[in-house]
């Protein structure tokens, strides 16, 4: 028989693990007609709930349910990553615990498999139930990732994907410490068919994302998957002196011409403070990608597991 690995990161979520595994839990006899054994890794990311005693109550009564738990919170990117290392399967998909990644979908995703396709992504067509400002700026990202970087990140696009083994293996190679995965995703390819689906909210809880925490990831992704700032910053630099050559030869003419008079220094501070403003802004940019860089070459481990089952 093949093996799926059910990869579940989860933080604070006691209340969804067992509802989550009785949903997903449905598809056993889709299961067994296609000769397919199942694994359930749940990753406790530092939660400080009782997320860790719902597993091991699970595990009691199904050995196919396992745990992998951080000694701290690592974030999401690391459960991911921690997730795809214990999968053992010949195949893998990521859900999240909230059921907002429906389990109902695997049957289809597992046709797409079989059609030859190496990766079956799923994307939401609406954010009902989401706050509109996050939703704008959210549609922004992805406009401005997909104009800047040559890396496709699909709008919508959940962590919820159905892989191959090879896939999966290709994603473990990149081993490195600021992780984007949807960026990673596309990063390495393969054949990959996107299903659509309308946005679930949460079955329990809170999501633990907020305004900022998503801003911070945004901002993972956009240093992770292209040097484009980087390159608005020189652009930004060159417009600047070529501004000051135009504004130096026409002073120099005024003043032949008209004198030198003593007003319009309000306007000469408002240049002054432009251009303070965008030598910041570049080394703002540059320090971003500079930090990136730090964190990497440190080299140190995504994460810490205090237990396993």
């Amino acid at each position: 028989m093949e093996l799926l690995s059910v990869i579940v990161p989860c933080y604070n979520e006691e209340e969804n693990v067992r509802y989550f595994y009785e949903e997903l839990m449905k598809n056993e006899s889709f299961f067994k007609q296609r000769e397919l054994d199942v694994e359930v890794i749940y990753v406790n990311d530092g939660s400080k709930d009782k997320t860790v005693e719902e597993v091991k109550k699970l595990h009691a009564e199904d050995e196919r349910v396992k745990l992998v738990s951080f000694s701290r919170n690592f974030g999401k990117e690391a459960a991911i990553y921690a997730g795809f290392k214990k999968a053992a399967g010949d195949y893998a998909v990521m859900m999240d615990a909230d059921l907002q990644d429906p389990p109902h979908l695997l049957p289809e995703m597992f046709k797409y498999i079989d059609e030859g396709y190496d990766s079956v992504a799923t994307r939401r067509v609406s954010r009902k139930g989401e706050p509109v400002i996050r939703s704008f700026f959210a549609r922004m990202f992805y406009r401005m990732m997909n104009k800047m970087s040559k890396t496709e990140i699909v709008d919508g696009a959940r962590d919820y994907r159905l892989m191959t083994r090879q896939v999966v293996d290709s994603i473990l190679a990149l081993g490195e410490y600021n992780r984007f995965s949807k960026g990673i995703f596309g990063w390495v390819g393969y054949e990959t068919k996107w299903i659509e689906f309308e946005n679930v909210e949460r079955a329990h809880g809170e999501t633990k994302w907020n305004f900022w925490g998503l801003f911070k990831y945004s901002i993972e992704g956009i240093v992770g998957f292209t040097t484009f700032p980087l390159s608005l910053a020189s652009f930004m630099g060159v417009l600047f002196c070529f501004m000051a050559v135009v504004l130096i030869i026409f002073i120099i003419i005024r003043t032949s011409l008209y004198g030198d008079p003593t007003n319009g220094w309000p306007s000469l501070v408002c240049i002054i403070s432009l251009i303070s403003g965008v030598q910041l802004l570049c080394l703002g940019i540059i320090g971003q990608y500079l930090a990136k860089t730090y964190l990497e070459v440190k080299q140190r481990p995504l994460y810490f597991v205090k237990e396993e089952i």
